[in-house]
């Protein structure tokens, strides 16, 4: 078979596989996708698939299914057979859709069945959230912290624990079907539990609510396709035979992000003496946070079987390998607390041998730093924003990444670069182009639902005349203007004048002709905006649109949010423009990705953008690489590693104890699953827990923030909103051990 690249010794051996089960280990950059597709297609060149079956290929996201299609499409092809066919790719979501979709009734659903998106999931959960709340106002008060006032209380009710409710229920829901329980089943385990357990009680509570929303809508959330796939899959053992013979071999990637749900129907499929391939590296496990995804699933299934390390990688130069073998090392040896000591695990990274064709960027020691400055937060992106400044010019054909912790972070990097005019690629939950276009309509929606507010209409300005904030020409006049519309004590005769009252008339002595004028004209278009409100929710904002922008992207923007906002408003009959400005609102918010708007809709190659500086999530960063590559915010409050000064982000200042609620719901549904009177709920051991896995998920994330950098990396701290936060034990060992090196 004539292979697109050149395998080295383990990838040949993967290649050599004729059946059976398979473990592999992958380390960053060991080219697993490439040997996977290449495995796909020989199986199918060498006859190992009849006319009628197919080599299944189970992968984490949509983007990936394209490019392992592609791959194994091309390698097909060299071979002489027709591309396509032999083969199907899928996510698991896909396959259990797949599933289900062939019998539908007998898992008690409809022949037209729906499945929502995770926005329409979300709406849901919020309308479930917020009717438990509004029918139990206080059933929460216990788990306040007594010494909050009486005025922060009712400030935490209306809008913190809304939000800790968000949260908490997309946990208790999801583990809840991984579990597959029904709320009725969940119901019958809590009436025979021999204590109360109140955050179980109201978990179930709001689950019931949403499984019902979904069953008037006839639809299912992907958490229940998989639920649904295995008991399809166990229910039905005919079904399960002809799916085994449709896919005789079964090549699954990323399996580290594995469920035990996920991992049981890939085992369904299997059988026990099945064709199974899984690869995926451990170390890279950052998504199982309140799911019941774990790495351990992928060690355990490698254990018991035989197994294969790629352990070579062409991608990093060898500082920056032995840098991450460092990292290993010290978590398995000599993490200080014993728990965490799982997070990491063998194989070390190799470098590739000499004559590979992948060789590794040379050793440079120099392109490692780990800056020890105490930044603030704002100091931290100046320092970073001016190094890749000074970079930039003389490597316009090189790939660089600023990674951060989180989104907001994200934003504020963002906007910094846009201050020095550097160009950037934004990677993140949404644009800055579709947040600046979603806060503009959003402020507009706002205002025509509350017309009385001076503020809000001078924020309406503020955005109308959004361009002459930087317009030295103008600036005086916008700023004069904007002043005079927040203080207007009387908007109804500003904008419904008449013969003997308008607001204009009480300003024309004491101010310039431009102002008058300016007023003016901004009227004309807030009567028109306020006359278009009767107009369903999709015309309004496209009117509203054709005043705000003018770039043709701004507005192809505007009509996708357009059409949001309809299917929202035919979704949500009871919802007016509050609420829908809210939804805009979460957008501009970057709280939620907006589909279609992403690049990782159809997969993301940093090649295409060289000279550009990428900013992304250390998450969305798995799987990508760049030249060089800066980690920002590598403090104790990001990263910490369970010692007396550090802070957790899910354990809330307003909840007693510093309990995080999500662990603790879900350790009491645990406990209504529960059988002996040893697992039984004691409050606070799922919060301790909880931060073990937190800093174990962490420190992985580590590991691939440093395994995304080929030939620079720059690492930074910063102490943190309130100012304490400190550098976290991983970037204190591994400076020290970096400098130590160094120094030799």
């Amino acid at each position: 078979m004539n292979l697109e690249f050149t395998p080295r010794p383990s990838q040949e051996k993967i290649l050599t596989y004729d059946g059976g089960r398979l473990g592999i280990a992958a380390v960053p950059g060991a080219g697993k996708t490439y040997t996977l597709s290449a495995l796909a297609a020989k199986l199918i060149a060498n006859g190992r698939i009849g006319s009628d079956q197919e080599v299944l290929v189970v992968t984490l996201v949509n983007s990936a299914v394209d490019n392992f299609a592609q791959r194994i499409g091309s390698f097909v092809q060299q071979s002489g057979l027709i591309p396509h066919l032999g083969y199907r790719v899928r996510t698991l979501h896909g396959l259990a859709h797949d599933i289900v979709r062939e019998k539908p009734g007998r898992v008690g659903l409809e022949e037209r069945f729906s499945i929502i998106d995770e926005r329409e999931a979300d709406f849901i959960r919020r309308d479930a959230v917020n009717a438990w709340l509004a029918s139990h106002p206080d059933s929460l008060d216990d788990m306040l912290d007594p010494a909050i006032d009486q005025s922060k209380r009712d400030w935490v009710h209306r809008k913190q624990l809304p939000e800790l409710l968000q949260s908490l229920s997309l946990a208790f829901i999801r583990s809840a079907k991984d579990h597959r329980l029904t709320p009725q089943g969940l119901r019958d385990r809590l009436t025979s539990a021999p204590a109360p357990l109140l955050l179980a009680q109201m978990g179930l509570e709001i689950y019931a609510d949403y499984q019902r929303a979904l069953s008037y809508r006839g639809a299912v959330d992907f958490d229940d396709l998989i639920r649904l796939a295995l008991d399809l899959l166990e229910s039905d053992a005919e079904f399960l035979e002809r799916l085994r013979f449709r896919f005789p071999f079964i090549l699954e990637d990323e399996a580290q992000d594995s469920s035990e749900l996920q991992e049981a129907i890939l085992g369904k499929l299997a059988g026990d003496v099945g064709n199974w391939v899984r690869v995926g590296d451990t170390n890279q496990a950052i998504f199982e946070t309140f799911t019941t995804a774990s790495p351990e699933l992928l060690r355990r299934f490698i254990r018991a079987n035989p197994h294969v390390d790629m352990a070579e990688s062409g991608r990093s130069q060898p500082s920056i390998i032995a840098l991450a073998n460092q990292l290993i090392d010290w978590v398995i040896s000599k993490h200080p607390e014993s728990e965490v000591r799982s997070a990491l695990a063998t194989p070390y990274i190799k470098s590739t041998s000499p004559d590979d064709p992948q060789r590794n960027p040379p050793d440079d020691r120099s392109g490692i730093h780990f800056v020890n400055q105490r930044y603030t937060p704002e100091e931290e992106i100046e320092a970073v924003v001016r190094s890749v400044e000074q970079w930039l010019p003389d490597h316009k054909d090189a790939t660089v990444a600023v990674l951060v912790p989180r989104n907001i972070r994200g934003v504020e990097v963002i906007n910094a670069l846009k201050s020095k005019k550097i160009e950037f690629l934004e990677f993140l939950a949404s644009t800055s182009t579709t947040r600046a276009a979603a806060g503009a309509l959003n402020l507009l929606l706002s205002y025509l639902s509350d017309p009385q507010s001076s503020a809000k209409l001078s924020k309406v300005y503020q955005v109308w005349r959004r361009d002459w904030r930087e317009d030295g020409g103008q600036i005086e006049l916008y700023q004069q203007v904007s002043g005079l519309i927040h203080k207007c004590g009387e908007l109804e005769t500003f904008l419904s004048p008449g013969p003997d009252r308008d607001w204009l008339g009480t300003i024309r002595e004491t101010e310039a002709e431009p102002v008058r004028l300016e007023l003016t004209e901004f009227r004309i278009n807030v009567n028109r905006w306020l006359n278009a409100v009767v107009l369903p929710i999709d015309q309004l904002v496209l009117t509203l649109a054709q005043d705000l922008f003018t770039e043709p992207a701004d507005l192809a923007l505007a009509h996708k949010l357009a059409l949001v906002l309809q299917q929202v408003a035919n979704d949500h009959g009871d919802w007016r423009l509050p609420e829908l400005a809210s939804e805009l609102a979460i957008i501009a918010r970057n709280e939620r990705r907006f589909i279609g708007f992403s690049s990782d809709d159809s997969g993301f190659d940093p090649e295409r953008h060289k000279g550009k500086v990428v900013v992304t999530t250390m998450h969305k960063a798995k799987g990508l690489e760049w030249d060089r590559v800066y980690l920002m915010s590598v403090n104790n409050y990001d990263f910490p590693s369970n010692q007396a000064n550090d802070r957790f982000i899910s354990e809330k200042w307003f909840v007693r104890g510093g309990l995080n609620l999500d662990a603790e719901a879900l350790a009491q549904l645990d406990a209504a699953l529960s059988s002996g009177e040893y697992d039984w709920y004691t409050e606070g051991a799922a919060t301790l827990a909880a931060r073990i896995d937190y800093v174990k998920e962490r420190l992985r994330l580590f590991f691939v923030g440093i395994t995304r950098a080929k030939r620079d990396l720059i690492v930074t701290w910063n102490s943190g909103r309130q100012g304490n936060a400190t550098p976290s034990l991983a970037f204190s060992t591994l400076r020290g051990w970096w400098e130590a090196l160094r120094s030799e």
